[in-house]
């Protein structure tokens, strides 16, 4: 896996795992969106969400319609 774009940091934990959102390319594939925790210096992630561009304006549209 490999980082093309980092997009922004969600949260941080106290420990120093960030939740980010990264422009990512799996196995040399199209890069996709990808919403995962990583422990500091990328070293170890946790289970995240990978989104194509389309699925992404989706949910954008989805949150602008929320309520918050």
């Amino acid at each position: 896996m490999d980082i093309i774009q980092t997009n922004g940091i969600l949260s941080q934990s106290a420990k120093g795992w960030k939740k980010e959102l990264n422009l990512v390319s799996w196995n040399g594939k199209e890069p996709k969106y990808d919403l995962r925790e990583w422990a500091p210096g990328h070293e170890k992630m946790g289970k995240g969400l990978t989104l194509t561009g389309e699925e992404l304006k989706t949910l954008r549209e989805i949150l602008n319609g929320l309520e918050l």
